[in-house]
């Protein structure tokens, strides 16, 4: 398969944005036409053969953008292989196990019937928008948490199971 893939994504201070990127990115030097975009600038799914959708987590919730994308294009969605992604804890613990979806994320998988999902380490430093954010890395708890190396590997997989969809 050498399809569309959109790798479409919620984030506030970029983080999530930065993994959508390599995501988007393997899935081009695997053989696909791939891009990333903001969830809330996407028109219509339909021009994809394969969708990839990430939030960042805030407070246990998925980030509203990436809600409402599953929402406004479930339909669609639900007809085309699925992928979800969260981004959030601030420690190492999404490198040194899986961390299961939070429940609206498994609402959002059961409504596209998503083929999976994996939660990776988010990122909160200096700068980062929002009072609470802020107050995180004021207090010494914010980071840098991204393990580019799961991200990559993860997408290859996803890479993978296109290629053997399509050979199925």
């Amino acid at each position: 398969m050498t399809g569309k893939v959109l790798v479409a994504y919620g984030t506030t201070n970029g983080s999530t944005a930065r993994i959508a990127e390599a995501i988007a990115d393997v899935l081009g030097k695997e053989g696909f036409t791939s891009e990333a975009l903001p969830a809330g600038s996407v028109a219509r799914v339909t021009p994809y053969d394969a969708v990839v959708i990430g939030g960042g987590l805030y407070a246990g919730r998925w980030h509203k953008d990436a809600r409402r994308f599953v929402r406004r294009h479930g339909h669609d969605l639900a007809a085309r292989p699925v992928w979800l992604f969260s981004s959030g804890p601030l420690d190492a613990s999404a490198s040194e196990r899986d961390i299961p979806p939070v429940p609206g994320v498994r609402k959002a998988m059961s409504r596209v019937d998503a083929k999976g999902h994996v939660t990776f380490g988010g990122c909160l430093e200096e700068g980062a928008k929002g009072w609470v954010a802020r107050m995180i890395v004021r207090n010494g708890k914010g980071g840098d948490f991204r393990d580019f190396a799961q991200i990559e590997e993860w997408a290859r997989r996803i890479a993978e199971e296109l290629v053997a969809g399509e050979k199925g």
